[in-house]
């Protein structure tokens, strides 16, 4: 879609008294930038900064209203009136910009976790959210006075935070969804059965949030739960028009899925894998039916211009992007400026997002390691008031590390130099995004070059550097970012073996007969090969001798992986180990597993085991006890993931011959 559609959203909106500057909104997510369930300026300027960048309105990710929803400090919640100085200067913080800012009220319900705090959780029902969660509490008359009370002193709090509005949130499976939906709601009580009666916590907290305040408030829901027996479509339309008929909702957002562990969570946060816009449909659904209120788009729209889509046709009146700005603050700025080009791209890989919230751990970004360090990083971008001159710099490797460390080096002002031995920049995410499925990796080096390029960078291509080239070279500083590579284990007596890089490369070619694909790392690099192979044809057996298939993927990505997968008809194995038994066969075996499993007429085995670190030129120069300072970074430091590797190369770069604020940077990312 042409760019030209963008204007659309930069036309002004009311959602009830709330004047809005332009229709691009960013929806609530978890950042885990909390502290005691209270705001940090942490979170104030990561706000600020998205507010800075142009965006019309900021949800809050979820506030909790009472303690049996807390799981985390982390976390944000209402439960005393100590906390609004700390939501006060959140709010200050947006308003600055000219954006407004809405608190999202929300009770997690049964996926409250209660490890931390020694809380069971709060359910309509005694049904755990996933096989082996707790149980939890089914709710009592008083519990559920306790929690509508609750909501409204929240509600009350935010006003006096100076909030511009507030959206309740009965979407995500979360406590009103799991009263309102028949998935989970096996009362027989005046609050469940029928719809009428699944209804009446979320009619009593309406009720009792719009008597606290006079913010306005909307509706956050989810339009399919993706569940049997859950919430659908036309249900959640006539759930919304009840409300309507009784409450003045100042707008509908519609999401989708439920908290369940099942296919239905990997929607909620939609990766690469899900393709452009997958759930725009259910916007469109809400905005037919109720042409009158304001609908609200979100999930996996990448862009502004792909966003553009749905306001142009019709289908939305504000579109939600919340990993696209935590990709790029500036964006909505950027594109109004004419500079849309100049757009760090969202990868929707989940690897610095949601995989980190699962970890219980703030959140960062992939191609933006600023991301919850914003205060320490544009600290550091100042120059200081006596500035050292230019360093001379050179960058070994056109990977992530190398690009991410030699535009870092070029904005804080040094003369750069990056050779690569390759003929094209990219390194190994060039590979990576060669697999089916993943090629939205490809984007991060993109962007990578052209900043490169844009920054004034030398760049050069097909150059292999030496250590008697750096020396000879008169370089203040070397970063080396020299990758990693796969690290072959013979099978001697059995099937031919690929590693990695041979096996994507053979995806160029039809895909015939039987794989195995043995998976040490738990990473995506496995997982996505054998789907690969599996959906060119092959038949495919994935083993590890770890207890899980593709641990290190978050949940949110592997539930929609494994389905995937057994659709393609791939073999799990887990607990087990190769060996060879014959020119063709492989033989499992496993500690747990009983007796020995073969696997015949075997093509090839493919081997996903850890790779090694290029580091041959760092060791010669670390041996040397003369030269130029040596800055190892990314996968020829350890090899790890395009996380590690963008972090390490920009934190490097930008710090080059500087000791006044790196501990700064390190310190508010640490916690």
């Amino acid at each position: 879609m042409a760019d030209g559609t963008v204007h659309t959203l930069f036309t002004p909106v009311r959602l009830a008294s709330v004047p809005l500057r332009n229709r691009v909104f960013v929806p609530g997510h978890t950042t885990n930038f909390g502290l005691h369930n209270e705001p940090t300026p942490r979170l104030a300027a990561y706000h600020a900064e998205r507010a800075a960048g142009g965006v019309g309105l900021i949800v809050t990710e979820a506030i909790r209203v009472h303690p049996t929803s807390a799981g985390r400090s982390i976390s944000l919640g209402s439960f005393t009136d100590a906390g609004i100085p700390a939501y006060r200067a959140v709010t200050e913080a947006v308003h600055r910009h000219g954006t407004r800012i809405f608190a999202q009220l929300m009770h997690a319900g049964r996926q409250a976790n209660g490890d931390a705090t020694r809380t069971a959780a709060w359910s309509s029902s005694p049904v755990a959210w996933a096989t082996g969660a707790h149980v939890p509490h089914a709710m009592g008359r008083h519990d559920i006075a306790v929690v509508v009370a609750a909501f409204a002193a929240a509600a009350g709090r935010m006003r006096r935070a100076d909030f511009d509005g507030l959206e309740l949130h009965a979407g995500h499976g979360h406590l009103l969804q799991q009263f309102l939906s028949p998935h989970t709601n096996r009362r027989t009580d005046a609050y469940g059965g029928s719809l009428d009666h699944r209804l009446r916590l979320t009619r009593e907290v309406l009720t009792a949030v719009l008597a606290a305040t006079d913010l306005p408030v909307g509706l956050r829901v989810s339009a399919d739960e993706f569940l049997p027996g859950g919430l659908d479509p036309d249900a959640m339309v006539e759930i919304v028009a009840r409300l309507r008929e009784e409450f003045p909702l100042a707008y509908v957002h519609v999401s989708h899925s439920a908290y369940h562990g099942s296919y239905t969570l990997a929607t909620q946060m939609a990766d690469m894998s899900f393709g452009h816009a997958p759930f725009r449909h259910h916007a469109a659904t809400f905005k037919r039916a109720f042409p009158d209120l304001p609908v609200l788009a979100v999930c996996r729209l990448d862009s502004l211009p792909e966003a553009a889509e749905l306001v142009a046709a019709g289908e939305a009146d504000l579109v939600g992007l919340a990993r696209p700005h935590i990709a790029d603050p500036h964006l909505v700025r950027k594109a109004a400026q004419g500079r849309h080009h100049e757009t760090r791209a969202c990868l929707a890989c989940n690897q610095g997002c949601i995989a980190r919230v699962e970890a219980s751990l703030p959140i960062t970004c992939v191609v933006n390691p600023e991301v919850g360090a914003e205060r320490e990083w544009a600290a550091a971008w100042r120059r200081p008031q006596r500035p050292a001159p230019p360093r001379r710099v050179l960058v070994v490797g056109g990977g992530p590390a190398g690009l991410a460390a030699a535009t870092a080096a070029r904005r804080a002002g040094h003369r750069v130099t990056l050779a690569e031995a390759g003929d094209a920049l990219g390194g190994q995410v060039t590979l990576a995004a060669r697999v089916p499925g993943r090629e939205r990796l490809g984007l991060l080096t993109r962007d990578l070059a052209a900043e490169a390029y844009a920054t004034g960078v030398e760049v050069l291509l097909g150059r292999r550097i030496t250590a008697a080239q750096v020396r000879a070279g008169a370089y203040h500083d070397v970063v080396l970012a020299t990758g990693s590579r796969p690290r072959p284990r013979p099978l001697p007596g059995g099937p031919p073996m690929l590693d990695l890089w041979q096996a994507v490369a053979a995806l160029d070619a039809p895909v015939t007969g039987s794989y195995v694909v043995i998976d040490e790392d738990g990473g995506w690099a496995a997982a996505s090969v054998a789907e690969a192979l599996a959906r060119g044809g092959g038949r495919v057996h994935l083993v590890s001798p770890t207890a899980s298939i593709a641990a290190r993927i978050t949940t949110y990505s592997r539930l929609a992986l494994f389905s995937r997968l057994a659709d393609l008809g791939v073999v799990a194995h887990p607990l087990r180990t190769v060996r060879a038994a014959g020119p063709t066969t492989v033989a499992l075996t496993g500690p747990l597993t009983g007796p020995e499993l073969e696997i015949h007429d075997v093509t090839a085995v493919v081997d996903a085991g850890p790779s090694v670190a290029d580091d041959s030129l760092y060791r010669q120069l670390d041996a040397s006890p003369d030269g130029p300072r040596v800055h190892l970074v990314g996968d020829a430091n350890a090899p790890r993931t395009t996380l590690e590797a963008v972090y390490e190369g920009r934190f490097a770069g930008a710090f080059l011959g500087r000791h006044d604020t790196p501990a700064a940077v390190q310190v508010a990312l640490a916690y």
